[in-house]
């Protein structure tokens, strides 16, 4: 009985110093298994959703220990590059650390021209205490203002000396801008048409095909939700700018304004008929040559059908 305990008490004591059953085993070796055994344990325990807590208050001691970067002991280029992919909002709580390097008129000048693309300030001399990040402040709260009514965010803009009184000017703020509200824009161009003007001659549709260059125009200048006078100017005023952008295309395709003009009430109305679910019978492809060549004659057979392809596998060229 003595000599049964004294073996199991020697096993234990030889298993706790590294004894495997044939000899001794290193200590190093016991360390490595002992190491290895915590480590499956622990991955264990994350792959079943655990938390290793040791690990975590490691890294975080370690992170207290070396604190955070400080941007002023990096080469100025370095700090402007991570400053420049801060936003309007992290860039104001970035300054309060770093107050010299987040107020840099390099980086608010970036923001600017990210969001308002044209001003007519930028081609100024600036006037006495100017800064961009002021300039970003004024630009935000006219944006707003602009959302809420079109004409007060207009007269903001041109109080502030951002924008001059121009159609041209005001077109080019519109056009290199993305954060006005486009319902707000859709009136604002219908009571301004001299505005409306410059605006679409600022389009390129150089070399682009017809429905694909449609769907650009109406991504910044929208189309009406019902058909009338506005859809009717705003489809003419295209038509004559896409001639105007491919005159040698349509010299080769026999095509005149008012020909282009067809082919896109046709483009708009087989968008509706191919993407909207409340019409069942969808126009075939022969139906929509059919229809489109009784309205414009000298348009081919081929080019019409490569216009119901664009649409049936890209989409509406007016959503």
């Amino acid at each position: 009985m003595g000599q049964g305990l004294w073996r199991v008490a020697r096993n234990q004591q030889l298993q706790h110093q590294g004894y495997n059953g044939q000899g001794y085993l290193t200590r190093e070796h016991g360390r490595r298994i002992a190491t290895n055994s915590v480590s499956n344990t622990s991955h264990r325990k994350q792959a079943q959703g655990g938390i290793d807590i040791y690990h975590l208050l490691k890294t975080r001691k370690s992170k207290e220990q070396e604190g955070f970067i400080n941007l002023e002991m990096l080469p100025p280029e370095l700090s402007f590059t991570i400053l420049s992919y801060l936003n309007a909002t992290d860039l104001c709580l970035a300054s309060c650390v770093w107050q010299d390097l987040a107020n840099d008129e390099l980086l608010w000048q970036g923001l600017c021209k990210s969001t308002w693309g044209h001003c007519s300030i930028y081609n100024k001399n600036p006037p006495l205490g100017f800064s961009f990040r002021k300039l970003y402040m004024q630009l935000d709260e006219g944006s707003l203002t602009f959302n809420a009514n079109p004409d007060e965010g207009v007269n903001y803009f041109m109080s502030k000396g951002i924008l001059d009184d121009s159609p041209k000017e005001i077109a080019k703020f519109i056009f290199c801008t993305r954060t006005l509200n486009w319902k707000k824009l859709r009136i604002y161009l219908d009571e301004r048409r001299d505005v409306l003007d410059d605006l679409v001659t600022l389009h390129n549709f150089r070399n682009q095909f017809l429905p694909n260059a449609l769907r650009e125009f109406f991504r910044h200048i929208h189309a009406p939700e019902e058909r009338g006078e506005y859809l009717e100017t705003l489809i003419t005023k295209f038509s004559h700018r896409f001639c105007a952008c491919n005159p040698d295309l349509m010299r080769e395709l026999g095509l005149s304004p008012d020909a282009v003009y067809v082919l896109c009430y046709s483009l708009i109305l087989l968008s509706i008929d191919l993407t909207s679910p409340h019409v069942k019978n969808k126009m075939s492809k022969r139906e929509f040559i059919r229809n489109t060549r009784r309205a414009a004659q000298n348009i081919s057979e081929d080019f019409v059908g490569h216009l119901y392809d664009n649409i049936y596998l890209i989409g509406h060229v007016a959503a």
